[in-house]
């Protein structure tokens, strides 16, 4: 199968580059094998694939001059650091592991946290995840709570249907008072729309089902439940945040066959002649393309009318990300907390992340001096001569839809209240830098209709030899972090190359259920450098 696959990707001629003649001016033209738009962890997956196959040629583009993509890092001007919301490294699969120990290798490269999380509730700290850990609820709302666990556990015994969407689920699992007290208010606010409006066949490993007997037993001996989840331990970057991971990967590839920024920008996708037009003017002709960047606006760059209308059925959400640095000493009340989440309607953040916990890097060290920029009452501060530190950071996300508009212009400044609302910070809390980006695409949304959708639109972009993977490349959520989005790409060029079952793409939740140890970067390495020891190879990985 790989050696019949080399073939006929080597019909088209390595890298050769030709000039045409237009005017008195000149474009490059350039053909290769495999093109692979946008340099995420997706399309480094796919690029990192294909440099360790070393068999058909190659070339990968993004109009940003970082690669990372939606896995990248900013600093603001204060030295604060924020990533493209909450990212954290925990893995399904060695040759992701493999990849990223190739990149950043060094023990001082990485810090390893255990997860301590919480959902605040009616002034409280309630553990995460918050269905398992009801014990710590008022009274009133943990009778609530297991009367809805008592009647939807009975109603599962005689149910013989399948919940038809996540509503349902979330009853069917939980009850009416989980649903009302968590499950519901939170969903809306990070998804953007109503449970009802979405379908539960993503749930896999990212919900949390509770058990009726350990929930009552914690209740009657005051305990709490913890661990649960893949995430429960994970590990950060020590510098440069979670894009600093992507920009290592990136380097470990050769410069000749990446393509970064205005040059690498992607205008027109033509299909049918397997022709893709830069910005520059550039012209890359390929014989397989593997898309990262989103489905919607890749059909878009086609002019597919077919595809374009086909494609209104899928629904996203646009992600605010926040940020707020500060001086002082991290408070107590904060302590070693990760992320915590806020289903109530006392802040605009569906989520905050610590991010000064992460890494001492992601903020400025103590000796540096900043002003206050405010304080966090809106007030101004006494003096704006700069000062020393220390500094800690939160970094804040609050979804936008449709159905779920937001006030951009006063969003700063509502978060901030949010933050005294919440008690995460005090109203005098000095401020000393703020950060604010809004990434149009955020999450893709497992809408009721997304099925129905990707189910004709991916395997009509195959079949024009166009393999569109990632977190919108490919649209499915379940799979949208950024082991399953390395790895997408990876089994994408698999695929190309020798045919393999894409296993991430098409069957979640048996990669989310087990360790994936059947590829590795070295023992790969080995099996494809069947050039130089002029072996054939015919097992697909």
């Amino acid at each position: 199968m790989l050696n019949y696959a080399r073939q006929t990707l080597k019909r088209v001629p390595s890298f050769q580059k030709l000039l045409h003649g237009a005017m008195g001016s000149a474009k490059e033209e350039i053909s290769v094998d495999v093109l692979v738009i946008g340099a995420g962890p997706t399309g480094l997956g796919a690029a990192k694939r294909l440099h360790q196959i070393d068999g058909p040629s190659w070339l990968i583009v993004d109009s940003n001059e970082t690669p990372g993509g939606l896995a990248s890092t900013d600093v603001t001007p204060e030295g604060f650091l924020y990533d493209v919301g909450g990212h954290v490294i925990f893995s399904h699969y060695k040759y992701f592991d493999d990849c990223i120990d190739e990149a950043l290798p060094n023990g001082d490269d990485w810090y390893t946290h255990q997860r301590i999380s919480y959902v605040r509730y009616k002034g409280l700290w309630v553990p995460y995840p918050y269905q398992n850990n009801i014990s710590m609820l008022p009274k009133e709302d943990q009778a609530a709570a297991v009367d809805g666990m008592i009647d939807a556990a009975l109603e599962a015994r005689v149910a013989n249907t399948k919940p038809k969407d996540f509503d349902e689920h979330i009853l069917r699992t939980m009850g009416e008072g989980i649903a009302n007290q968590f499950m519901r208010p939170y969903n809306f606010k990070v998804w953007a729309v109503p449970p009802k409006k979405m379908q539960c066949a993503w749930l896999g490993e990212r919900v949390a089902t509770p058990d009726v007997k350990k929930v009552v037993s914690n209740i009657i001996h005051n305990k709490t439940a913890g661990g649960w989840g893949p995430n429960a331990t994970f590990r950060f970057p020590a510098r440069d945040g979670t894009g600093g991971i992507w920009i290592a990967v990136a380097k470990t590839l050769p410069d000749s066959k990446k393509r970064f920024g205005e040059h690498g920008t992607v205008t027109k996708v033509d299909a049918d002649a397997k022709r893709v037009t830069l910005k520059d003017g550039t012209v890359v002709n390929y014989n397989k393309l593997v898309n990262t960047m989103a489905v919607d606006s890749l059909v878009e760059s086609m002019g597919d009318k077919e595809l374009i209308d086909l494609s209104k059925g899928l629904f996203y959400s646009s992600t605010h990300v926040i940020g707020v640095g500060l001086r002082g000493e991290r408070p107590e009340r904060i302590g070693d907390k990760c992320w915590l989440y806020f289903p109530e309607d006392n802040c605009p953040f569906y989520r905050a992340t610590i991010f000064s916990n992460y890494s001492p890097y992601n903020q400025p060290q103590a000796d540096v001096k900043l002003a206050t920029q405010q304080l966090a009452d809106g007030s101004k501060p006494s003096s704006s001569e700069p000062k020393e530190g220390p500094y800690w950071s939160i970094m804040l996300e609050v979804s936008e839809s449709s159905m779920k508009p937001v006030d951009q212009k006063n969003l700063l400044k509502d978060t901030i209240q949010g933050l005294i609302n919440t008690e995460m910070i005090k109203p005098g809390d000095e401020i000393v830098s703020t950060y604010h980006r809004r990434f149009d695409h955020g999450y893709p949304t497992p809408s009721l209709e997304r099925e129905g959708v990707l189910t004709k639109l991916l395997p009509a972009l195959q079949d024009k030899d166009i393999w569109s993977r990632g977190r919108f490349g490919s649209w499915r959520y379940e799979v949208g972090n950024q082991d399953h989005s390395f790895m997408l790409g990876v089994e994408a060029v698999d695929n190309i190359v020798n045919g393999a079952v894409e296993l991430t793409l098409n069957y979640p939740d048996f990669v989310n259920g087990r360790r994936n140890t059947e590829r590795r970067l070295q023992d790969g390495a080995q099996l494809f450098a069947n050039k130089k020891a002029g072996k054939q190879v015919d097992t697909e990985l």
